[in-house]
């Protein structure tokens, strides 16, 4: 069974470096002429496309092969007021992006922001879901990257759970398939729990990614181990492998906020859970404060901890 380890979006080890700087609409109105306005956001995406290619290099050097895109390379990308056609002036470096990840056969997912509910009750926020997500789903075009996926909860629980569930089922049918193609559901730490996600990809064959420490928060007393599975089942379809997302809490065990390293143990008996219930490949995305400095961590703490456990490279392991 290997395990591939990858982060989110800021590499620490790089100082400086973002590809998430942002343009507020307030501070893009004030900018008097429309060829100034056109050169702030020429600016603003170049500089995050640059940034995001010294990271993806960094990954490379470091045997890094997980990574989560931000959500905000492009600035003011779905705002109505704003028209950027950024494809005509970076077109060869969206190309060059995507090379990049292809060559270094990395895996690359994005997790759009929670403004993008799919089942709101309101007609405007699903509009608005569908022309983000479309958005989203524009990046991997422009990087030429297929297997490129995006993470999105369930949402609103308004009108109760159940009805929620059947509300985010029903408005799935608004939206193209360029978008349902790439959508991964996730359990969520406050209302959505494992099992009913897990329901919902059963229904709409999308697979799912579970969230460790959201179902430790919320759950209905079902246990992982009977579930991971039926959960990892939901990728058999897909090219690529499962992918769970692990983090642990700041300060008590149902603390929803992320600490800013993983607790190495629990890491290592989740991996020993998975290994007797399934022995399958999978992936984990690190989602803790110190980013790429977590990952890099967590990788000592195994090498100390456990000598049974090979690395492949510098964030492979197999067991």
């Amino acid at each position: 069974m290997r395990i591939r380890l990858g982060y989110v979006a800021i590499a620490l080890n790089l100082p400086k470096v973002t590809s998430s700087s942002t343009l507020t609409y307030s501070r893009y109105s004030k900018i008097s002429t429309d060829a100034e306005r056109l050169n702030k956001l020429k600016e603003v995406t170049r500089s995050n496309i640059y940034d995001l290619e010294k990271i993806l290099n960094y990954n490379v050097e470091n045997q890094i092969h997980f990574y989560r895109l931000t959500s905000n390379l492009i600035p003011l990308g779905t705002h109505p007021d704003v028209s950027f056609n950024y494809r005509k002036y970076f077109k060869k470096d969206f190309e060059y992006i995507g090379n990049l990840i292809k060559k270094s056969n990395m895996r690359v997912d994005s997790h759009p922001d929670q403004f993008n509910v799919i089942n709101s009750i309101k007609d405007s926020v699903v509009e608005n879901t569908i022309k983000s997500l479309k958005f989203q789903s524009q990046i991997f075009e422009d990087i030429n990257y297929e297997e490129g996926k995006m993470i999105i909860h369930i949402g609103s629980s308004q009108g109760g759970k159940e009805e929620s569930k059947k509300r985010f089922i029903d408005n799935l049918k608004y939206f193209p398939s360029k978008v349902l193609n790439k959508l991964i559901l996730e359990n969520d730490d406050k209302v959505f729990t494992a099992q009913d996600v897990l329901d919902i990809c059963k229904e709409t064959k999308l697979p799912m990614v579970l969230d460790v420490h959201h179902h430790i928060c919320k759950n209905n007393e079902e246990e992982i181990k009977y579930m991971l599975k039926d959960i990892f089942d939901t990728w058999n379809e897909e090219v690529l492998p499962p992918k769970i997302h692990f983090s642990s809490p700041r300060e008590f065990e149902k603390d929803r906020k992320h600490a800013d390293f993983i607790n190495s143990k629990e890491f290592l008996n989740f991996v020993y859970l998975a290994k007797q219930e399934l022995n399958r490949d999978f992936d984990v995305m690190i989602e803790a404060k110190k980013k790429d400095l977590a990952l890099k961590q967590l990788v000592d703490d195994i090498k100390n901890l456990d000598e049974k456990i090979k690395f492949i490279d510098e964030t492979t392991i197999e067991i």
